[in-house]
């Protein structure tokens, strides 16, 4: 059975989406990548070696640069990936690529992250963070109500959907009135793991988008005067620059040994936003570290409330702050996290994820 994995971007480093990518490829190690963008530079050696095919938008200038103010070539774009000579095919997608044009007897199996944010349900806070001018806006807000037409309509070349959490699902049912199963995201948790004692500093390592309202962590931060370190890139990171205490910092990326150092020895995880489902915070409790988060998205789902973390109902900083007051007061063991870390565990994806694709390909067999 020949195999395409197609990935929306690769371009900002190994995140959880591309974490998630290389877990696919541990699957299906002969399947060809194909992707809209690809900076071999950011990615690193982590996709050497790898067989990764771009759309036309890799051979316009700036592209790489300037990619968020693309989206009206991004239809035809994802259109032109040619597919016709695959199986199966594993759409991995929080924006275009599950709606690639497969072969008419292939099998089309999208891992949704969520139907994309700046189409949907984020679609006014997205225009915002561009940064355009009231004409710019104006005309992105034009094109929006066609591009949810050919988005919604393009979900029928969609054999499956797998939604990752049931936030995401009911997404999926709520535009695109399609059904899905739930699959979780591996975890690695081999790579995170609990060592002896841990400093006084608070932790968030995200990319630095305005959804991931580290803004907020920041101001909470600075009123309580209590260290916050921020590990991530971004659109926000000079703006969150500015708003930095003295006791928040800001480091960039880090390497992986680092981070993976850093979080081992956090007093807490922060997650200030709301995730379709969250990677960086079960890679916390892998490592035996509690996290505070927005009672929100995927967190309801990976986060015991009051036993591996802390759950704050309103995205304020005088909710989070309340919080963290409650963090100190109270005793998180270090077991309890890592035990419900590994409920998401790497070899725990790949069987469901394979039992599922092979459960659809005998359901066309019959058919």
């Amino acid at each position: 059975m020949r195999v395409a994995l197609v990935h929306d971007y690769l371009m900002q480093g190994m995140r959880g989406a591309e974490r998630v990518l290389a877990v696919f490829r541990d699957l299906y190690p002969d399947a060809s990548i194909y992707t809209l963008l690809y900076d071999p530079e950011k990615m690193g050696e982590a996709t050497t070696g790898w067989d990764i095919r771009t759309s036309f938008l890799q051979r316009l200038p700036g592209a790489k640069r300037f990619h968020r103010k693309l989206f009206p070539l991004m239809p035809l774009a994802v259109e032109r990936l040619d597919l016709r000579n695959y199986d199966l095919i594993i759409s991995a997608s929080s924006a275009w690529v599950k709606n690639v044009q497969p072969a008419p007897r292939a099998i089309h199996i999208c891992y949704c992250y969520s139907p994309a944010r700046f189409l949907w349900h984020w679609s006014e806070e997205y225009i915002h963070s561009l940064r355009a001018g009231p004409i710019a806006r104006s005309l992105i807000r034009a094109t929006l109500p066609g591009l949810r037409r050919w988005d919604k309509r393009s979900t029928r070349r969609v054999t499956d959907f797998v939604a990752i959490s049931q936030a995401v699902q009911e997404r999926i049912r709520r535009y695109f009135e399609r059904d899905s199963v739930i699959i979780y995201p591996p975890v690695d948790t081999d790579r995170f793991q609990p060592v002896d004692g841990h400093e006084d500093y608070f932790l968030i390592v995200s990319n630095l988008n305005p959804y991931k309202r580290v803004d907020l962590a920041i101001e909470a931060f600075n009123r309580l005067k209590l260290p916050l370190i921020v590990v991530g890139r971004g659109p926000e990171y000079q703006r969150l620059q500015s708003l930095a205490g003295p006791t928040v910092q800001l480091l960039g990326w880090r390497e992986d040994e680092e981070v993976t150092e850093l979080v081992a020895r956090c007093r807490a995880f922060v997650m200030p936003q709301e995730e379709d489902f969250g990677i960086a915070p079960l890679e916390a409790q892998s490592a035996g570290r509690p996290v505070i988060a927005s009672a929100a998205g995927g967190a309801l789902e990976t986060i015991v409330d009051g036993q591996t973390g802390l759950l704050f109902a309103q995205q304020t900083p005088e909710a989070l702050c309340a919080a963290v007051d409650r963090f100190g007061e109270m005793e998180f063991a270090p077991q309890a996290c890592r035990a419900n870390a590994l409920r998401f565990g790497v070899e725990r994806f790949k069987g469901q994820f394979g039992d599922f694709v092979d459960e659809v390909y005998r359901q066309r067999q019959r058919r």
